[in-house]
């Protein structure tokens, strides 16, 4: 842990890219944004509606919709709940443990066995038998106390996991509607430049029929119209992809996909800077950290239940039997007992032991689990922040390259009709037009993705400093 003492603050010091990122001025110490982030909330607050970063209605439902119907976390759920029942069983160690027995019997030589009874005879006759046990265990060498520290560390460590699942669920359904949404929008932009291709064949088969063309000027317009063409079908593909993978997320067939998120035409976008947040604050906030600290804080835990066993176990108890037939009547009918109880196992002390070496190499283990999640978060968020930092400013570039593009084809056009440039500059003009539309509108869905990439990483949770 000491190692890794460094990396809790790196990203501290990282600092913020591209047009969507803001920093908080302070962050909770880590011990505290651990205990923040640690209680039992519903699942998806975790991430704390990170996803009305984009104020898209649509998206709100389909989000709520996948919390209350994916099959993966209604299956964290469920162990969740088993998690919890095991930790009250852990904690009912700690109350007097009692017995109750009872009974009739009708027969010849029933007798009270032992005590004040006495032997019955050998008639016929009802025999009436109760017995009551209580003990109490003195938890002198924390043997319950570590048993329900180990088990309550796996219950926080089920809610992280559920978290995570919840986090995991709420990305991938925003990413598969901002795909859909972006893809959309690619193929409108598509749409428009086969508009674009086409007057300009239309344009060119005319001059030709007039004489002004060639047939080499029709045949080089209607390559560019090929290719915008051929790439339609590709993006229709993809959109449609990603309308199933939605459906699938929010429980529902295709064919019961909202209408509303099937009609989305331009991919949603943040309305404020992503507040990237510090080190400390990332690893409270990450419920994969949180689910592999609390494993590590349950297997030393179990360290101390096995260090336990090798001590005796001391507990109170009483007991209490009722026996009457016709012969067993009165004070002989009932006897009593009560004081304290020791009890102890003597296995060898090699097996107990080695017991607790198995314990502390789960501990052992654990902790190696708990520095690499440290480390892949620290790492995922870096790749996260450098992928989407470049890839939107490429974004920037391609839609200042596509205002160039765009004005230049215009120039061009009015210079070939005015005679003053040749077809194959004017032919040039559009090309490189059509070329930074269909970029631009690819870099933008990769950036939706990407958008999508850095919330997962940073594990959501902005929502009292940034919403």
């Amino acid at each position: 842990m000491r190692k890794l003492a460094p990396l809790l603050v790196f990203l501290a010091s990282a600092c913020a890219v591209g047009p969507d990122y803001k920093r908080p001025e302070t962050a909770p110490p880590a011990a505290a944004a651990f205990q923040s982030a640690a209680p039992g909330t519903k699942a998806g607050q975790t991430a704390d509606r990170w996803w009305r970063l984009y104020d898209d209605p649509v998206l709100d439902g389909l989000v709520e919709r996948a919390l209350a119907a994916n099959t993966d976390l209604r299956a964290a759920r469920a162990n969740l709940l088993r998690a919890q029942a095991v930790l009250s069983e852990a904690r009912a160690g700690l109350m007097p443990q009692g017995q109750i027995t009872g009974g009739a019997n009708y027969g010849n030589n029933q007798g009270f066995q032992g005590g004040q009874g006495q032997q019955g005879g050998g008639s016929t006759q009802w025999s009436y038998n109760a017995a009551q046990t209580i003990d109490w265990e003195i938890d002198l060498f924390g043997r319950l106390g570590r048993t329900i520290e180990a088990a309550k560390a796996d219950a926080a460590a089920e809610l992280a996991a559920r978290d995570r699942v919840a986090v995991t669920v709420t990305a991938e359904t925003t990413r598969a509607y901002v795909d859909a949404c972006a893809l959309a929008e690619a193929v409108a932009v598509a749409q428009e430049s086969i508009a674009i291709a086409e007057r300009q064949l239309s344009l060119q088969q005319q001059r030709e029929r007039a004489g002004a063309a060639s047939r080499l000027d029709v045949e080089r317009s209607a390559t560019p119209l090929a290719t915008i063409r051929a790439a339609l079908p590709s993006l229709e593909g993809r959109r449609r992809a990603s309308l199933f993978e939605l459906a699938a997320l929010i429980g529902a067939t295709p064919a019961e996909l909202p209408e509303a998120a099937r009609q989305c035409a331009r991919a949603p976008a943040v309305l404020q800077p992503i507040p990237v947040g510090d080190g400390q604050a990332l690893l409270a906030r990450r419920p994969d950290v949180r689910e592999a600290e609390r494993r590590l804080a349950a297997d030393t835990a179990r360290i101390g239940v096995a260090t336990a066993d090798l001590y005796p176990r001391i507990s109170l108890g009483g007991s209490g039997n009722f026996f009457r037939n016709d012969q067993v009547r009165g004070g002989d009918s009932f006897t009593f007992s009560a004081g304290p109880l020791i009890s102890w196992s003597f296995p060898s002390v090699l097996a107990g032991r080695t017991r607790i070496r198995q314990a502390e190499a789960g501990a052992q283990a654990s902790l190696a689990a708990f520095d690499g999640a440290v480390l892949t978060a620290l790492k995922e968020v870096e790749q996260a922040l450098s992928l989407y930092a470049a890839e939107a400013e490429r974004n920037a570039r391609l839609r200042e390259a596509e205002r160039h593009a765009d004005a230049a084809y215009g120039l061009a056009g009015q210079r070939y009709r005015a005679g003053s440039i040749a077809f194959l500059e004017l032919l040039d003009t559009q090309r490189e037009l059509l070329d930074a539309r269909s970029a631009l509108a690819a870099s933008t869905q990769q950036l939706g993705s990407l958008r999508v990439d850095l919330f997962k990483a940073l594990g959501g949770g902005w929502e009292a400093q940034a919403i």
